[in-house]
Parts: structure tokens; C-alpha cells; sequence
């Protein structure tokens, strides 16, 4: 398999401005991702999951929430099904991700949409749409999601690597667990950019404490669908709202004749059943 015309395309993305933009643009929220990628990757052993185990999940799921929300399952021997399903529902945003990414990438070869669909995460989708918020492909959005994915994928790894490996060097004592929630939080903060998203959050909130007492942490489940109900719920009224004060489309706006010279008209004019008063009366008061 020839990988010189990959290697060369990946240098040509490297190399164009967006992709140090978006490097940038990640920068900013690198130690919060690293931070939770520490403590996800000492969860991981603490937990009891082996280190091959444990490195194979850090680099093939890739996803902070999903692998702490499942942990304490797999800690208490929850059945596979709770794993999965736990799994599944914590993910299900970026299937409402990906249909937005499709509005930029889906001119793209299935290989490369896989691989934007492994790298995307939520940060980076944050960023790229206050960067790119109309919904169009534009030639430089691609070297600056691959500049953000890059940066987040290496703040995620490097840390959640080292985790793992140095578990055991690491005790708990320091409160890492902390750290990661205080993580998690300016993740979470930095996205509430509009009302859905706060009820959303709110809600989710309110009903994991009022679940807490469920077993296998069920009350994570219970969360989840009360947010995306939320959330929904929210969205609709508001669009709903929005349409109630819009002008109805189609409506005919006033019709403007234009000026009658014979008449010694001047100026162009309304017809007379929109005029309260003759042409002829205006255009005598105008002289």
C-alpha cells in the first residue's frame, strides 16, 4: 500500500494557517482535557481493567465521559448490557455531531469521514462551529478541525497514557477525582452557549441527584434521558416561539406606483386605497 500521497496531503494540511488556528483555538482547554484524561487513565487500573486492557480502551474508545461512566459499572460487576447501554446513551450526542459535521465534510471519502469521526469530540465541536457557523464547506475548515483534533487527541492521550502506567505511584490521597470533575466542568461550561443547553444541564443535574439512590448508578441513565427530553423540549418551544413573532412569509408588502408625469407627478406614490389622501392633494402641498 502506497502511503506517500497520504503523507503528502497530511503535510499540505499541516502546513496551511487554519491548521495553526485550530491548534490554538485548543490550546486554551488542553489542561482540562489533560486532567481528565489523568484521572480517567488511573480509574482505569484502579478499577481493577489490566494495563494492556486498559491502554487498548484508552486508544480505541476514545471518549472521556463514556469510559467514566462505564467504570464504576464494570468495578461492581453490572451486567454487559448495563455497560453497553450506559455506553451507548452516554454517546448519543454525537450522532446529533455528526449530522452537523456532515453539512462540511460529507463531500469527503468514507475512509476520511471514519477517521473526522474518530477525532471529533466535543470541545472541537464547539470551537469549529464559533469559527465556521455557517453550515458550508469552506477550504480551510478541514486543516483546522485536524489542528483541533490533533491538539485535543494529544492532550487526551499523553496524560490518560501516563495515568495508566503510573496508577500505582499515584495515590489517591491527591484527589484527582476532584481535579477531573473540576475538568469536566469548565468542559461542560464552556458549552452551555444557548437555552437548551442550560435546561438541558439543569435538568440533567437535578435529576442525578434526585436518582442517586438507584443501584449499578442507574441514576447516570435516568440523567441522560431527562436531558435529551429537556433539551428537545426546549428547542421545539423556542423554535416555535420564534415562528409566532416572524412575519409570515409570502405576505405582499406595500405596492410603491411609480410617479405619473403626465399628471406633474414627482414622486413615486401609494395607490389610492393605501393613500389617505388625492395625488393631486400631496403633490399641491409639496409645491
Amino acid at each position: 500500500m502506497n502511503l506517500q500521497p497520504l503523507v503528502e496531503r497530511a503535510r499540505g494540511i499541516a502546513r496551511d494557517p487554519a491548521f495553526m488556528t485550530g491548534v490554538r483555538d485548543m490550546s486554551g482547554t488542553a489542561l482540562g482535557i489533560g486532567a481528565w484524561g489523568l484521572v480517567t487513565g488511573v480509574a482505569m487500573i484502579k478499577s481493577g481493567m489490566s494495563l494492556p486492557l486498559a491502554l487498548f480502551m484508552g486508544l480505541l474508545v476514545y471518549a472521556g465521559s463514556a469510559q467514566l461512566a462505564v467504570l464504576p459499572l464494570m468495578a461492581v460487576g453490572a451486567p454487559m448490557w448495563v455497560v453497553w447501554f450506559t455506553a451507548i446513551c452516554v454517546n448519543l450526542r454525537f450522532v446529533i455531531l455528526s449530522s452537523m459535521w456532515r453539512s462540511y465534510f460529507a463531500h469527503l471519502r468514507l475512509r476520511h469521514r471514519l477517521a473526522i469521526a474518530y477525532f471529533s469530540g466535543d470541545v472541537i465541536f464547539v470551537g469549529f462551529m464559533k469559527r465556521y457557523p455557517d453550515a458550508r464547506p469552506q477550504p480551510e475548515q478541514l486543516p483546522y478541525f485536524w489542528g483541533a483534533a490533533s491538539t485535543n487527541w494529544l492532550a487526551w492521550q499523553i496524560p490518560s497514557t501516563l495515568g495508566i502506567l503510573l496508577a500505582d505511584q499515584v495515590p489517591l490521597s491527591w484527589g484527582l477525582g476532584f481535579a477531573g470533575v473540576l475538568a469536566l466542568m469548565g468542559v461542560l461550561l464552556s458549552m452551555l452557549n444557548d437555552r437548551a443547553t442550560w435546561v438541558a444541564g439543569v435538568v440533567a443535574a437535578s435529576a442525578a441527584v434526585a436518582a442517586f439512590a438507584l443501584p449499578l448508578k442507574l441514576n447516570i441513565l435516568v440523567a441522560i434521558a431527562a436531558a435529551v427530553a429537556a433539551g428537545l423540549l426546549a428547542e421545539t418551544l423556542h423554535q416555535r416561539l420564534r415562528a409566532l413573532q416572524a412575519p409570515e412569509k409570502g405576505e405582499p408588502g406595500p405596492v410603491i406606483l411609480p410617479p405619473d408625469t403626465a399628471r406633474g407627478e414627482r414622486h413615486a406614490r401609494l395607490p389610492l386605497d393605501e393613500d389617505a389622501r388625492p395625488v393631486e392633494t400631496k403633490e399641491k402641498e409639496t409645491l
